[in-house]
């Protein structure tokens, strides 16, 4: 299966994303420790995203195919960088699972005003993707980050996803 978890920066994405991972065993492929791996870190052309996101789906793909679940955590803010996953997907014959992680731009404020380990993203670049960030046109998961309720996001993401791979058996 391949879930996809997108999110503006500061929606709590990879927080989650992380942790749904290690409940599943799945593998995780993050886009800013991708981008650091290319040593493209301060480039965020249009085109530099597109290699970001085209690097991870190779390791998307090598997982897949071993048929491992995969969880990709990035902003997933354009048409074209859902569109390489979803035609990844379906090529494979996987499940795909897509989950959006939102919170409210004052939770957003204060995460992005302290310094974070793996992203470059503050709130002027939050402001920019907003500006930018194309709905997602199928139906997926919408889950909302507080500074407390990791575990309820979890939960029912979970859930969301065995009714995901349980629809794609039948």
């Amino acid at each position: 299966m391949l879930i996809i978890v997108s999110g503006l920066p500061g929606s709590g994405k990879s927080f989650f994303a992380k942790r749904l991972s290690a409940l599943l065993d799945a593998e995780y492929i993050n886009s800013d420790a991708t981008r650091r791996s290319m040593n493209a870190m301060g480039r965020y052309a249009f085109e530099d995203k597109l290699n970001v996101y085209e690097e991870m789906a190779k390791k998307a793909g090598a997982s897949l195919r071993k048929d491992r679940v995969v969880v990709v955590d990035a902003t997933f803010y354009h048409h074209e960088m859902r569109d390489i996953f979803l035609t990844l997907g379906t090529l494979l014959h996987k499940p795909i699972c897509y989950i959006e992680v939102v919170a409210d731009e004052v939770v957003i404020r204060e995460r992005l005003s302290k310094p974070r380990a793996d992203s470059e993203a503050d709130y002027p670049v939050y402001q920019q993707l907003k500006l930018q960030y194309e709905n997602p046109d199928r139906t997926h998961l919408v889950l909302r980050s507080t500074d407390d309720n990791i575990d309820t996001m979890l939960g029912q993401a979970i859930d969301y996803v065995k009714r995901i791979n349980e629809g794609s058996a039948a």
